[in-house]
């Protein structure tokens, strides 16, 4: 579905993504680990329409993405969740859903029933769909930012540090939410600090280190990667995972072998 080539990017004078490669097959969820200021935002931002590549290829069905303005591309159905989840405070919880669906623009005819399967997915968002998106808590607002992108059918979803900041209970609703999007057929491409999550949900992962993949594997081979565990999953299992900085030592080229 999505397929990067040699990408690279780079703004303020500083080359943020140098030769990144990866794909995403239709129907996976693929996450992207890394330390803080590897670069995993500006991929989502990049592959999203937000930043310009300076190299690379990014294909989506075969179809060139690079250089497209950020509406077009989630018009072809790539729909970003941004860190800090850009929610519009003043408007309701149901107005905030309403305008996902102007990512459809003329791609597919908005379905009656996708307010009703927001809220039974988050059904605390039905509970409070006519109070201000700026009265939620900040989990709750991370749901709204998620079934923001969903009414707008999206085909990718792209999820930027979604559990960043929630309590442990509210992380828990939210990968399970995303897990069973997937199961459903959702395409998910998934940043996240919380590595030991972010491997436990996805099926394929790519670590991401300065600007560059430096591994990547099945989800469950990474989690279970001596380099891996000590880089960002830590041997204590009630230690918070990623936040382990540093490079890995002997990087493994192993993106040729997923297709």
């Amino acid at each position: 579905m999505l397929e990067i080539q040699g990408l690279g990017t780079s703004y303020g004078g500083i080359t943020a993504l140098a030769g990144v490669s990866l794909s995403v097959a239709e129907g996976q969820m693929v996450t992207l680990i890394g330390p803080n200021g590897a670069g995993k935002t500006t991929l989502l931002n990049t592959i999203s329409g937000l930043l310009k590549p300076k190299s690379g290829t990014m294909l989506f069905d075969g179809r060139p993405l690079a250089g497209l303005p950020a509406h077009e591309v989630a018009r072809r159905g790539i729909l970003q969740v941004p860190e800090g989840r850009c929610i519009l405070g003043p408007l309701t919880v149901e107005e905030n859903l309403e305008l996902g669906r102007l990512a459809l623009g003329s791609r597919a005819a908005p379905r009656p029933g996708d307010l009703d399967r927001i809220y039974a997915l988050f059904p605390v968002l039905k509970d409070k769909r006519h109070l201000p998106g700026e009265s939620l808590s900040g989990g709750q607002q991370q749901m709204l930012a998620i079934g923001r992108a969903l009414m707008g059918q999206p085909r990718l979803l792209l999820l930027d540090e979604p559990s960043l900041g929630l309590a442990p209970v509210i992380v828990n609703q939210v990968f399970e939410a995303l897990v069973a999007l997937n199961r459903d057929g959702l395409t998910i491409l998934l940043v996240e600090q919380n590595a030991r999550r972010a491997l436990g949900a996805a099926d394929f992962a790519y670590v991401l280190e300065q600007g560059r993949i430096v591994q990547c594997g099945p989800s469950a081979a990474l989690a279970d990667d001596p380099k891996i565990i000590a880089h960002y999953l830590g041997t204590d299992t009630k230690s918070e995972p990623g936040m382990v900085p540093g490079p890995i030592p002997t990087p493994t080229e192993t993106h040729a072998t997923h297709q």
